[in-house]
């Protein structure tokens, strides 16, 4: 998907589960009409059964009639079959008083005042005087009691209605979250697989805090995109849809009128998102670097307290919270100057064009607008400007998502490499460099021009001072990197013919600072494959000695591990990591500096274990301590890059080069070799 836009990959996610979403979106429109139907009710009743009520009447018989009042039976005029030659009264309705007059007036005529018994009314500046009489409330009930079985029918559909919309909305509500955290944990997936195929040199360029903050902050922001932001615009633009075609229904031409806050919103968004996607991207970029200085302090705390160094990292986060807080700040000055009172603004521009419009209607008499429709009107154009709200106020989230989604992306286009895993056989142990060099930094080559061949079942060890390219080495041989020239071969092969994850398929390494994994002491032995038995992760243990402390834990083998093995000492942990090594039976074991760390006791009974382990397989060391390595079958020293001395340990001595003064420098006495 590498070269499609951020909205397009977003947009890609949602389609995963578009089966769900479509559902979901279905149960809203059912919803959304079902709700939009209540100001329809509303006019229905108000016009038909309440204001409806001031009407024209037929005078009929008993069996036709609807309204009993005196002796005489009335029907509504719309009611009846037909009012030719039939006798037609008015029920008027002036404010709160009521009038039955014995003729055909008009609705909308004003009332003037009273001559005797006789009413004056005024019809187009023509004034009508009818013969009629006042009615009580009690009287005028009489012509509302037939109306209450319709209101009462009317009101429990629409309570019917707005029960149904509540299930369907609940079913939106719910398939759209459902779908929201599938989507999202299907990027998490996505992502968290992509940095295991992401090469090495990657993370050593990227701080640890801003690799966690795009799989954990970013994704946690685009899942409020799925979840909320994508519900309340589907919801806001489906709502206002169905609002659209009722208002169209009550006047088409102030419906069109409304219209256009659809290009206004438009045209706000747009600028919202250029002006809101800027300080966005700040704001995410620098909590990225806040998660990244706190990782780092978190990692070197007792180094940072140890050295008096509180005060400087303290500045350091405080200058970043700053920034983040002022691009923040920012943020909530724009959205709040901007946001709301746009909303409020086009909502009262609306009302004035609603109170002009019917107002002018009335005015200059081509028009009558009935209360229902005022009402109905009325609480669309309300329920209108809900959405529009709703959708405003996530606008700065949706930029949130988006600057979140591109960082998240920027992570996945990391040039990756397929993951391989089909098995191979085993090393017969022969490790060969051919001419290799490698540069770290272009032309700043660490290793140069370089070549050894160690045979199957060998010792050899690597000797040099600090950046001599020991490491450099092993790295290569594990491909961690690749050779800038020249290439490294296993029993002849070349390991870059293999994928990575087959070349070190069977190489076994420990570190200088071994890597305790949250668990058992079991798990971080078997590392949960299958194919190592307890039996053999308790074998591997004992072979390196680590039964000796582990024995006297209260759980033993299954004792629960901390966050990096915290609560065992660096001698315990590197017993652990070997262990780790030895369990999985390399053919080729590579110890990098494995006993820097170790107690001469420790480092004793390591080496003990090795003389039996060691036996056919190739076992490839770096040290620093000589002692170490004395029976090493080969000793390469290095320096600067370079392969300056070959041999064993005595040769190398009797040749009185660097190792002999290597040699003489950690005994701490200048001897001459007849006395080592």
């Amino acid at each position: 998907m590498k070269g499609l836009s951020t909205e397009k990959r977003l947009f890609h996610y949602a389609l995963q589960y578009q089966k769900t979403i479509w559902i979901g979106l279905i149960c809203l429109i059912i919803a959304v009409v079902m709700e939009l139907s209540g100001p329809l009710i509303a006019k229905k009743v108000i016009d038909d059964h309440i204001v409806g009520v001031a009407n024209h009447y037929v005078v009929t018989d008993e069996q036709t009639g609807e309204v009993e009042y005196q002796g005489e039976y009335y029907t509504r005029v719309e009611r009846h079959d037909s009012a030719s030659g039939e006798e037609v009264v008015t029920l008027f309705q002036d404010g709160l008083s009521f009038f039955l007059l014995e003729e055909e007036v008009p609705l909308n005529a004003r009332f003037v005042g009273e001559e005797g018994s006789n009413y004056v009314l005024e019809t187009n500046e023509t004034e009508v005087i009818v013969t009629g009489q006042s009615l009580t409330t009690g009287e005028v009930f009489y012509f509302f009691e037939p109306e209450i079985s319709s209101i009462m029918a009317w009101l429990g559909l629409y309570l019917g209605l707005i029960l149904g919309s509540t299930i369907f909305l609940y079913y939106k509500t719910y398939l759209l979250q459902y779908a929201s955290n599938r989507i999202i944990q299907t990027m998490r997936k996505d992502v968290f697989k992509h940095i295991q195929r992401i090469p090495i040199p990657y993370f050593i360029d990227q701080p640890a805090g801003k690799i966690v903050a795009r799989i954990t902050n970013d994704t946690e922001a685009i899942k409020e995109l799925y979840e909320k932001v994508l519900e309340v615009f589907t919801s806001g633009f489906i709502y206002m849809f169905g609002i659209f075609i009722a208002l169209f229904i009550l006047d088409a031409r102030l419906a069109s009128i409304c219209l256009l806050l659809i290009p206004i919103m438009i045209i706000w968004m747009k600028v919202y998102k250029k002006v809101a996607g800027d300080y966005n991207h700040e704001i995410r970029e620098t909590n990225s670097r806040i998660n990244a200085n706190i990782n780092e302090s978190i990692q070197g705390m007792s180094i940072i307290q140890a050295y008096n160094q509180v005060d400087r990292m303290t500045r350091e986060f405080e200058d970043l919270n700053h920034y983040h807080h002022r691009y923040q700040k920012k943020m909530n000055t724009f959205t709040a100057a901007t946001s709301f009172n746009l909303v409020d603004f086009l909502r009262n521009v609306a009302f004035v064009v609603f109170i002009i419009y019917f107002g002018g209607l009335s005015l200059d008499g081509t028009g009558i607008v009935t209360a229902g429709v005022l009402y109905a009107f009325v609480d669309y154009l309300t329920r209108l400007f809900e959405p529009v709200n709703q959708i405003v106020s996530q606008l700065a989230q949706l930029e949130q998502s988006r600057v979140a989604g591109r960082r998240v992306f920027e992570l996945l286009d990391e040039d990756g490499e397929e993951v391989y895993e089909q098995p191979i056989s085993r090393y017969n142990g022969h490790v060969e460099f051919d001419q290799v060099s490698f540069a770290y930094e272009k032309d700043e080559y660490v290793l140069k021009n370089l070549s050894f061949s160690i045979q199957p079942g060998e010792t050899a060890a690597f000797v040099g001072h600090t950046g001599s390219g020991k490491s450099t080495i092993m790295n290569l041989l594990f491909r961690f990197y690749d050779p800038s020239t020249g290439q490294v071969l296993i029993d002849g092969k070349p390991i870059s013919k293999l994928s990575r994850q087959q070349a070190r398929s069977h190489i076994g390494i420990v570190l200088q600072d071994p890597f305790i994994f949250t668990g058992t002491i079991l798990s971080n032995v078997t590392m949960n494959d299958p194919r190592i038995s307890r039996k053999d992760a308790i074998q591997a243990l004992k072979a390196v000695g680590a039964d000796q402390f582990i024995e006297k834990l209260p759980n033993q083998y299954d004792e629960p591990v901390k966050e990096k093995g915290a609560e065992f000492s660096t001698g315990q942990r590197q017993l652990l990591s070997f262990a780790r090594a030895l369990a999985f039976d390399p053919a080729i074991l590579i110890l990098d500096e494995a006993t820097a760390n170790i107690d001469t006791e420790t480092e004793a009974m390591i080496q003990d274990a090795l003389k039996v382990l060691k036996k056919g397989r190739t076992t490839l060391v770096i040290a620093h301590r000589l002692s170490t390595i004395q029976d090493a079958d080969q000793i390469f020293v290095l320096k600067q890059g370079e392969l300056i001395e070959k041999g064993t340990h005595q040769t190398l001595l009797q040749e009185q080069g660097e190792y002999y003064m290597m040699y003489k420098m950690q005994l701490g006495h200048p001897h001459s070799y007849a006395s080592f």
